[in-house]
């Protein structure tokens, strides 16, 4: 009884020893396709009277290229305004091929 204890509790250190020698944070490539998006997105042709949330749904093609899926919102200009500017354009890091990437954002009134 007294190995297997000790068995027992070498294996919960060593364990926990690979989890904790693993402190290096992994890049985040949702954060990097925000910051591309916000570049794309970047002076609307349109005035914006007041703030809007938008939660917009894409993925990407076999090419790269983004592909919008829901433009999250009800105003006609706006949702034009994303597929226009966003549907098949290159990213510099796509993400995974026919994966939803959900990513809301804000447009500022201005």
């Amino acid at each position: 009884m007294k190995k297997f204890k000790l068995l027992a509790l070498a294996l919960v250190i060593g364990t926990s020893s690979l989890f904790a020698m693993n402190t290096v944070a992994p890049d985040d490539p949702q954060k990097e396709m925000r910051n591309e998006l916000e570049k794309l997105l970047d002076a609307p042709d349109f005035i914006v009277n007041e703030d809007m949330s938008v939660v917009l749904k894409f993925t990407f093609n076999s090419e790269g290229e983004i592909v919008v899926l829901c433009p999250g919102c009800k105003d006609k200009e706006v949702v034009s305004y994303i597929r226009e500017n966003l549907n098949n354009k290159k990213f510099n890091n796509p993400g995974e091929r026919d994966k939803i990437y959900i990513v809301p954002f804000t447009i500022k009134a201005g």
